[in-house]
């Protein structure tokens, strides 16, 4: 079982030292979610007086094409609550797990407007937007959960560090040919990662549910 899934956990492992997490999934506790990665204090002087904010992590500008064919963008998602993550769809290991389990979230927020998924394929020359669309009718996937395809070195950079905290790559030694962690990501309305959860793992699945609908309460 732990070879089987050794890519999610190590990738697991990673993003909790990058950004000083005890694990993958937060959790809510009616607390204030927190905005996960580095920050910049910038200060700036006006007429003599100092003052001082923070700049938080934001995910990078991006443009993909969906399983539609329709270009998807930050600005399509501006001021929307998402869950990100990454796969492809001839994976032989994790995917078809963290595919199930997407479905879940995508179900129980399937009448949310203010919501939305993001799967970003590691494939994207298998992977076409005819490829995605017929994996996404496959699995029954709700008109908010977009499948994205783009330039690999594009989709891998956003994985990582410089975007949601995951980990994508093409690895001839990796079943399937791609290696990638069992991450989802929730970026809020801002462009701001709010939490990292195992994929794979169904309990920190619902405290994903969880902390997307005290996003959505807070709006």
């Amino acid at each position: 079982m732990l070879s089987k899934y050794k890519h999610t956990l190590l990738g697991c492992a990673s993003i909790a030292l990058f950004m000083g997490m005890v694990g993958c999934a937060s959790s809510s506790q009616n607390k204030e979610l927190p905005i996960l990665g580095e920050k910049e204090i910038i200060s700036t002087s006006k007429d003599g007086i100092t003052q001082s904010d923070t700049s938080y992590h934001r995910i990078p500008q991006f443009r993909f094409v969906d399983q539609d064919s329709n270009w998807i963008s930050n600005e399509d998602l501006k001021g929307k609550i998402y869950l990100a993550d990454f796969f492809f769809t001839r994976c032989p290991t994790i995917c078809p797990i963290m595919s199930k389990h997407m479905l879940e979230v995508a179900k129980h927020f399937q009448n949310e407007p203010r919501f939305a998924i993001l799967s970003h394929t590691i494939d994207p020359d298998h992977d076409t937007p005819s490829v995605l669309k017929t994996y996404a009718q496959k699995l029954g996937a709700p008109d908010l959960w977009k499948f994205v395809n783009g330039p690999k070195s594009t989709v891998y950079d956003i994985a990582g560090s410089a975007g949601y905290f995951s980990f994508a790559t093409e690895s001839p030694d990796a079943p399937g040919g791609f290696d990638h962690s069992g991450v989802f990501t929730l970026v809020d309305g801002k462009g701001h990662i709010r939490g990292v959860y195992s994929g794979i793992e169904m309990d920190s699945v619902k405290v994903a549910i969880q902390d997307i609908q005290q996003l959505l309460d807070q709006r």
